[in-house]
């Protein structure tokens, strides 16, 4: 059995629809809104609890921030973008921000709203997936004072105590729902087993015991506040399981400090497993040492399987239930890195003393990395990963996921997800910043892919293989040799049709369009074509289509060719010039953004006659939009025709890539392009992410 709807979660586009319609709005099928504090008096709540939430309400609600994220995904060997929403909280008056990692902790590019519906960008300060908290901090245009709340004390929370969940459900707008404290010890259930509650492969679960409450919270309500009566700060929520969780403000506010303080949360690491006591144990108290990581600081120290640690550095540890292990792993993680630490394990009845220095704990899942000249995505190895591949060391680049059409999915041996890169061109790769260095050395100077040699490691086995390293160019098709063409656009005359039409056995192929020509065109929309110069048409089946043209395509340019035509039921011949063919979409020139995602090329006779352009309609056509880009983001779709870029208007490819190049050059924040969608002119701006976005503001 697996929990439904953990997490109070970022919400994106497509879960916000799934949500109202699937599962309805909360109230529109009878569905409890329990604890919806509201101003219309429909819930029964005393005067002085009124009068409580008010206060507390009106000190935090304009601390309150909406988040609006562009996160980061890695799949297919490439970084795809999703927009999501949550909740966050200003925490400092220079504009700190403390919500959920997993609201913004694979963030992009962030805007928050605050409470007066000012938009202002921010920063990610540093991330913790381990307790699901991030720090932000707000980039103003010029000097601003933010409003804040304090945190109060979460150990103080008593069941029964009311509590006041404040954030930005399904991105609408801020709320405030009512309840009271459920559980100030809410952990994941055994029954839940073999789920546990992981983020970026951190068991949160193992260091968060959160406060269960009452007060509804929904999909965007994740990293917003839970405020006692007095207005202060004593969780931010995270999870829903019918009954609503937030992490502690105490501990909120520790992670908080750190990471505002070091960019990151700093953590010792024994390489202890440890569980509660088991109910056959005749020890009172200790807790269970299960076993320990093979070359761990506890390993060294002489810990064993079956260990009873009853003391570490003078506490005592009393682990019995599930609810106690959370407690301990804090103490265990929070002890100073490389100072030596005094143990006591109770061994086959006797007590012995171990000296053990823990060393800095890594995060599992280092942070991943689209490489496009290899089609792939990769981060580094950390030292849990590697021991659980069984790796002699953590050296090496390992490939998360591929592009079945990039340069390593089409080697003769492709790589594969979960293959260590630890060679290129017999030149060691210890991490993806040598592997970044390397591939730039390979790549300088080649317009072309470069065949690569490439070592890695499978499980056991060690491959060779070849890679043509580099992004394909894109490449004009080049021009077709111009042949002969009839100006019209035409369809079978299958058996069906011509028994509707009662036209006996006759075969040829009916006018469906008549294209625009400067020699005169004698052929209405309707003809039926059944003889061309005198010759039968043999066409009666639907991939007969080029059978016609394939017949034009033999005469030359400028010829005359006679017509043997139905129309209105009257046979007659008509003359026709051929003139020369236009150019196919396909062979129109083209460019293609690797940094925006997106391919342009220039407008063709049959745009022109198909959308009813003028002959000498300026622009450029957008032809693909790679999903989760930032075209994408901005809303830009196939078929768009881009009229002006920033206020410069575009006449063709060649004027369109020269301003692309100089705002890839300039990195600006963000880019305007007047563009033509059917009838409509539309404008879309585009909103990169640049290393350099906010930099100015620091």
């Amino acid at each position: 059995m697996k929990p439904a709807n953990l997490f109070c979660r970022p919400l994106t586009a497509l879960i916000f629809i799934l949500t109202l319609f699937a599962l309805g709005i909360p109230g529109a099928r009878g569905e409890s809104t329990k604890g919806a504090a509201s101003s219309s008096g429909s819930l029964n709540v005393p005067e002085a609890v009124r009068r409580a939430v008010d206060e507390a309400v009106a000190g935090v609600k304009p601390a309150v921030v909406r988040i609006h994220v562009v996160m980061a995904f890695y799949d297919q060997g490439r970084e795809n973008k999703h927009e999501a929403s949550g909740s966050g909280v200003i925490i400092s008056k220079d504009g700190y921000v403390v919500t959920n990692h997993h609201v913004a902790g694979q963030s992009k590019q962030l805007v928050c709203t605050l409470f007066n519906k000012e938009e202002v960008e921010a920063e990610l300060v540093g991330t913790d997936p381990l307790t699901d908290i991030s720090v932000l901090k707000l980039h103003p245009d010029g000097k601003k004072e933010f409003p804040a709340a304090g945190f109060g004390d979460s150990a103080r929370l008593q069941v029964g105590d009311y509590v006041l969940a404040l954030g930005s459900p399904y991105a609408l707008s801020q709320s405030v729902t009512l309840g009271i404290v459920s559980n100030t010890e809410l952990v994941m259930p055994e029954l839940f087993w073999p789920f546990k509650f992981t983020l970026d492969g951190e068991e949160v679960g193992s260091i968060v015991r959160w406060i269960g409450h009452d007060a509804a919270i929904y999909g965007g309500n994740s990293g917003g506040p839970l405020i006692n009566m007095k207005g202060e700060i004593v969780g931010i929520n995270e999870i829903s399981l019918g009954l609503s969780g937030a992490i502690p403000g105490n501990l909120v506010k520790e992670i908080a400090d750190k990471i505002i303080k070091n960019g990151k949360v700093v953590r010792s690491w024994f390489g202890l497993d440890l569980q509660p006591l088991l109910k056959s144990s005749p020890e009172a108290k200790g807790v269970l040492v299960s076993g320990t990581i093979e070359g761990s600081p506890a390993e060294k120290a002489g810990f064993q399987a079956g260990d009873i640690l009853v003391r570490v550095a003078g506490q005592e540890t009393n682990v019995r239930f599930a609810e106690q292990l959370p407690l301990l792993n804090q103490i265990l993680l929070n002890f100073p890195v490389d100072r030596e630490v005094t143990a006591v394990v109770r061994r086959e009845g006797k007590e012995l003393t171990l000296k053990v220095t823990p060393r800095e704990r890594e995060y599992l899942r280092p942070k991943t990395q689209e490489i496009k000249p290899w089609g792939i995505t990769a981060h580094n190895l950390s030292l849990l990963i590697a021991k659980e591949m069984k790796r002699k060391n953590s050296e090496g680049v390992l490939v998360t996921s591929i592009s079945p059409g990039g340069p390593s999915g089409q080697a003769a041996t492709r790589l594969l997800p979960l293959d260590v890169i630890v060679e290129v061109n017999n030149r060691p790769v210890k991490n993806l910043e040598a592997f970044l260095k390397l591939t730039d050395e390979i790549t300088a100077g080649h317009t072309d892919p470069v065949p690569t040699l490439v070592t890695f490691e499978r499980k056991q086995e060690q491959y060779l293989t070849l890679v043509k390293v580099g992004a394909k160019k894109t490449e004009d098709q080049g021009m077709e040799a111009r042949k002969a063409w009839l100006p019209v656009a035409f369809q079978v005359l299958t058996r069906e049709i011509v028994e509707g039409l009662n036209l006996k056995d006759r075969t040829g192929v009916r006018v469906t369009q008549v294209y625009p020509t400067k020699t005169k065109n004698n052929l209405q929309v309707g003809d039926l074509i059944l003889k061309l110069d005198g010759e039968k048409l043999a066409v009666s089946e639907p991939e007969d289509i080029e059978v016609l043209p394939n017949l034009i395509r033999q005469y030359k340019i400028g010829s005359e060719v006679k017509l043997g035509i139905l129309r209105d039921n009257q046979e007659m011949d008509v003359s026709l010039t051929l003139g020369e063919s236009p150019r196919l979409s396909r062979e129109m020139k083209k460019y293609k953004d690797e940094n925006f995602e997106f391919s342009v090329r220039d407008i063709s006779y049959l745009d022109i006659v198909n959308e009813g352009w003028p002959e000498n309609q300026p622009g450029t056509l957008v032809e693909e939009v790679g999903s989760g880009g930032w075209a994408a983001l901005a809303h830009m779709a196939v078929g768009d025709l881009i009229l002006a870029v920033d206020g410069r208007e575009i006449s063709d490819v060649d004027a369109f890539t020269e301003v692309m190049k100089k705002i890839n050059a300039d990195k600006p924040r963000r880019v305007v392009l007047e563009v033509k969608r059917g009838i409509h002119t539309t404008f879309i701006e585009l909103e990169p992410s640049w290393p350099d976005n906010i930099k100015d503001k620091k």
